[in-house]
């Protein structure tokens, strides 16, 4: 496969700005449609529509019922599976790549870096970081659970992304408002600290860097040591002391490989092939 050179790792922003500007925009189209503006083709559309998490949040009603979650829609669905298929080729590419709220994090955490410098994203002790980072997984299970009992779509009363792209309206919960305004303190201090300890879509899609068919792949007989790809990572993944990096963490940003931050060519590479030690 050929590798990705630098022009692609800009891509990357171009994509993310993309994602998040369309999210942005149909957000607003749909508030304006509720009062008989807007363009009309896209008034039905909503973030609910467009989150491929509401088609993993409704899996056990659909599987027992036949239905989806009260707000979810066929196309969360469609999304989900999309988003499974892309997972297993090139692992949480879409937290990395797609995700508005990912971008949105990582743009407030350019403030902290300004401020901060090379203490940004590393105010955490490495044991407490690394048993906190478990907690996704625990959102994710209570996410599930209480959908599944209810039927309907109670993480959005505390949902970031949801409260960021609807803040304006009168849909968003406060607890939505209070956890996107922690998350955005959080994001000054720890880079993407909503992916790292809270993201149940992340959770859900970060075990796919178990047996992802792409990975990133450090060459050892080259690598020189000097722990920038590490440094670079926004996950604090120790990519330097890997070989594949598997970790449940990576969001597949390709900011670790040699065409973003490695000095030395073909070292730190994103490619398909057998596992490295």
């Amino acid at each position: 496969m050929k590798k990705f050179t630098a022009k692609n790792i800009w891509i990357r922003k171009i994509v993310q700005a993309f994602f998040f500007i369309l999210i942005a925009f149909i957000a607003i189209n749909h508030t304006l449609a509720e009062e008989g503006k807007g363009i009309a083709f896209l008034s039905d559309a909503s973030l609910h529509a467009l989150c491929p998490f509401g088609g993993v949040v409704t899996i056990y009603q659909y599987a027992t019922a036949g239905t989806f979650v009260q707000k979810i829609h066929e196309s969360s669905f469609i999304l989900m599976i999309i988003g499974f298929l892309t997972a297993i080729l090139f692992g949480p590419a879409f937290c990395g790549w797609i995700c508005p709220f990912g971008t949105f994090q990582e743009w407030i955490g350019k403030i902290g870096k300004a401020i901060f410098s090379k203490r940004y994203n590393r105010f955490i002790p490495a044991k407490f970081d690394s048993i906190l980072r478990y907690l996704r997984y625990i959102v994710l299970a209570w996410v599930m659970y209480v959908t599944a009992i209810s039927g309907q779509l109670l993480f959005a009363n505390i949902d970031p992304y949801f409260a960021l792209f609807n803040f304006w309206t009168s849909e968003v919960a406060i607890g939505g408002v209070i956890v996107l305004l922690v998350v955005m303190l959080l994001s000054l201090f720890v880079e993407r600290p909503w992916c790292k300890y809270a993201c149940p879509y992340g959770a859900v899609l970060g075990i796919t860097n178990r047996f992802r068919i792409f990975k990133i792949k450090r060459n050892e007989s080259t690598c020189i040591s000097c722990n920038l790809c590490s440094k670079r990572c926004p996950m604090n993944i120790d990519v330097a002391g890997k070989g594949t990096i598997k970790d449940h963490q990576c969001i597949s940003c390709l900011e670790c490989t040699s065409e973003a931050v490695c000095p030395v060519a073909d070292t730190v590479t994103f490619e398909s092939g057998r596992l490295s030690k």
